[in-house]
């Protein structure tokens, strides 16, 4: 008899959580479900994004603009439709197949950019080349920051969060929030080697 109440309990603790109630609870804003969602899917949707970027910072920035769009949108979740694995996964799909295309589009242009450059002063090339220099430096110098510290700069200033809905978002109190963003950016700054300019 106590063998199955143990045995009961350890199911209990290993039985997944069931995404489609957890997808209404979020729907209804609770915060606590979306952390329990996030566990469940963020290492999935990572790997399918992942396979179809190749770059993992990317995948990364993908895969964050992703749980946030599920919680914006859980309210449309429609479970006749289909299965939340999958809701979840078209939407990291999509997000994924089109930030391989921006990315195919921008090398284009500066392939054109390039093969036109006889006719085009060098500027026009130099800052095209310039742009996408800058752009992973500043990958590469977001990488360098906390695990908070970077989602909550990546929140705040690529996607245009308050600092109220970036609190919420990462369940972290504002003044947390705010000391860690502060931190971030004077991060990000050093390592762009801006601290003179401020």
């Amino acid at each position: 008899m106590a063998d199955s109440g143990v045995e009961g309990r350890q199911e209990h603790r290993t039985a997944p959580p069931d995404a489609g109630d957890l997808l209404k609870a979020v729907a209804g804003g609770d915060e606590q479900a979306f952390g329990r969602l996030y566990d469940l899917f963020a290492p999935r949707v990572f790997g399918l994004i992942r396979r179809i970027l190749g770059d993992p910072a990317q995948a990364e920035e993908v895969a964050q603009e992703v749980l946030v769009e599920i919680w914006r949108t859980a309210a449309r979740f429609d479970p006749s439709r289909g299965s939340p694995t999958s809701w979840i996964f078209t939407i990291a799909h999509r997000r994924a197949v089109d930030r391989a295309r921006a990315e195919q589009a921008a090398t284009a242009r500066t392939l054109r950019a390039g093969a036109a450059s006889l006719d085009t002063p060098y500027d026009a090339v130099a800052d095209e080349v310039t742009g996408r220099i800058e752009r992973q430096q500043v990958r590469h110098c977001l990488d360098d920051l906390t695990e908070l510290q970077r989602q909550a700069v990546t929140l705040a200033y690529y996607q245009g969060h308050s600092y109220p809905q970036v609190s919420q978002l990462l369940g972290v109190s504002l003044p947390t929030v705010k000391t860690r963003m502060r931190d971030g950016l004077i991060r990000l700054r050093d390592c762009l080697g801006m601290g003179a300019a401020a």
